[in-house]
């Protein structure tokens, strides 16, 4: 049996993503644009995962969260309860997951089902004892892997007031937060692709 078990996930077809605008790490220009096209529910689907993790020509949105304290962002490693085999044992500093048929729930569609997805996944995920914000700063794209290739990311930003946030689930292994220069220096070999271009461009978030 497949271990995605039937699971469906949102895509859009490649084409779109191309008419957009096909670019390589972290886009900023033109968000607001991009995203209503995105979640426009006229240009998205859901689609068999097992099915989509081997269609470069569709790509599975992935809403992928950083969260931070001031000069210090929340890094976890992957661990084996993980959806995603590739990205086992990396270090990551985003949070967030496919986005699935339940966040359609009570008749939401679009924006509306994908911010409740993006909710569902932080609170599946993490659990908050303080205040924070979200915001979307940015789109993710990388081409240059396997993984990459069938997935978009959607960068949140998260700011909290402190750092009382503490992991939910076995995905998320070795919580800390860490100064921005050891991401940038000392740990950045380890960063999974997704989390070295964030941290590249974190000056542009």
């Amino acid at each position: 049996m497949s271990k995605y078990a039937g699971e469906q996930v949102l895509v859009v077809p490649r084409p779109l993503f191309d008419s957009i605008g096909t670019f390589q790490g972290i886009r900023t220009h033109g968000l607001e644009a991009a995203i209503d096209r995105l979640l426009d529910p006229e240009n998205h689907f859901f689609m068999d995962r097992e099915e989509a993790e081997a269609d470069p020509t569709h790509k599975q949105l992935i809403p992928y969260c950083l969260i931070r304290c001031g000069t210090s962002i929340l890094n976890y490693t992957r661990g084996k309860s993980g959806g995603e085999d590739r990205l086992h044992a990396k270090l990551s500093v985003g949070v967030g997951g496919h986005i699935n048929p339940v966040d359609t729930g009570n008749g939401r569609t679009g924006k509306d089902a994908y911010f409740a997805a993006v909710e569902r996944e932080l609170q599946e995920e993490l659990v908050f004892d303080t205040a924070h914000t979200n915001r979307i700063a940015a789109l993710l794209n990388d081409d240059s892997n396997e993984v990459g290739r069938v997935h978009l990311g959607v960068v949140h930003v998260i700011d909290l007031e402190n750092t009382r946030v503490h992991a939910r689930e076995d995905a998320i292994a070795n919580l800390v937060f860490s100064e921005l220069v050891e991401l940038q220096g000392i740990l950045f070999p380890n960063l999974e692709s997704w989390s070295q271009h964030v941290i590249q461009d974190i000056a542009n978030l």
